[in-house]
């Protein structure tokens, strides 16, 4: 196996571990409530825990400060506004976790954070490997 590619696995593991913990073991109840609202402190505080856990998936496989900069702004943006789009949805349609629409917005919103971690480390290999 050739070093990028060792690379792009170690990444997109680290991504999968960060990813873990940032949305099911740091989350805290003012991250929780309300989200449906877009100016949500909570959610604004989630999205900055997961920047904080790329932070450090991206120090570890040496990524130049401007990329570092420019991935973690955009990864906020992008973050804020699935979780936004997610929480909307299911207030809208009055969804809770007894309902089916509940599990399949949760489904889709995850999806998301995974197609967001490819086009990062994308953008990754493409400008720093």
């Amino acid at each position: 196996m050739n070093e990028l590619t060792l690379s792009v696995l170690v990444l997109l593991i680290l991504f999968q571990i960060k990813h873990m913990f940032a949305d099911y073991f740091l989350q805290t109840p003012k991250m929780l409530a309300g989200r449906g609202d877009y100016l949500h402190m909570g959610r604004a505080q989630h999205a900055l825990v997961h920047i904080a856990g790329s932070a450090l998936c991206l120090v570890i496989v040496g990524t130049p400060g401007w990329l570092f900069a420019a991935l973690l702004a955009a990864e906020w943006v992008v973050h804020f506004h699935i979780d936004w789009g997610k929480a909307r949805w299911s207030d809208m349609q009055g969804h809770t976790p007894a309902d089916a629409g509940f599990w399949r917005a949760a489904g889709f919103d995850q999806a998301l954070h995974q197609l967001t971690y490819i086009a990062m480390v994308w953008v990754w290999v493409v400008t720093a490997a």
